[in-house]
């Protein structure tokens, strides 16, 4: 395990030299190889970097989203992510309820699974304390405190645990996808000769649905159809 490490500082190391001289494309090779060893969020980071320089918009966005898969706090990995995405332009329509939807999202997003599922147990713990304060207390004030921190603390444990669920969800099912290709023609039906519906650029984000064969059915905004498996990459 030393050993590992100890390699593995070597190649940071040298992936940080290659980035500092320029040779971006030399550098998110060996960015791409510490992360096949030991996925961790600074070699994502870096790696989105390194794409970026190379006008990769696509792979930076990737390694960006997976980056704050392992570390949601990360704010350099949020702004170099936002900034990559405003580069892109997509002929999708969002409605109000797609808004709220990231907005939830974008909260969910702000930990990790384990930290939400703490933050339910603990919570519920208060309930519990709560709910005895309540109980055995003849203290007027007090009863009224422990009913109303515990109402507080019951909604909260629910949120964390309802957040910490779909965290497990996302990154078991996987479901979440990057458009790698430049231009993708979303069809309505998976075959080559279906109608297309509407066109998405390399970067965009979308939602896998199902797969049948080499196609799936994806989701983005309000929009709804057939892609090849083969021009998205899952975050």
């Amino acid at each position: 395990m030393k050993l590992l490490l100890i390699i593995l500082s070597t190649l940071f190391a040298d992936a940080n030299q290659l980035y500092s001289d320029g040779n971006y494309a030399e550098a998110a090779q060996a960015y791409e190889q510490i992360i096949a060893e030991q996925p961790n969020s600074e070699a994502y980071y870096n790696l989105g970097n390194a794409y970026f320089k190379q006008d990769e918009l696509a792979q930076a966005i990737l390694a960006y989203e997976r980056c704050l898969r392992l570390d949601p706090r990360n704010k350099d990995a949020k702004y170099n992510l936002a900034f990559a995405q405003s580069r892109i332009i997509d002929n999708v329509e969002d409605n109000q309820m797609f808004f709220i939807k990231n907005w939830l999202q974008s909260i969910r997003n702000t930990m990790r699974e384990t930290t939400w599922m703490i933050l339910s147990i603990i919570s519920f713990l208060i309930v519990l304390i709560g709910a005895l304060l309540f109980a055995l207390s003849k203290e007027q004030w007090l009863r009224k405190t422990a009913f109303y921190s515990g109402l507080v603390a019951l909604f909260i444990s629910i949120c964390a645990c309802a957040n910490a669920g779909s965290l497990h969800s996302r990154d078991n099912n996987r479901a979440e996808a990057i458009i790698t290709q430049g231009i993708v023609n979303v069809k309505a039906s998976p075959d080559r000769s279906g109608t297309e519906l509407f066109t998405l650029h390399e970067g965009t984000k979308v939602i896998i649905h199902e797969t049948l064969g080499e196609w799936c059915n994806i989701h983005v905004g309000n929009n709804v159809g057939w892609m090849k498996l083969s021009s998205l990459e899952r975050i």
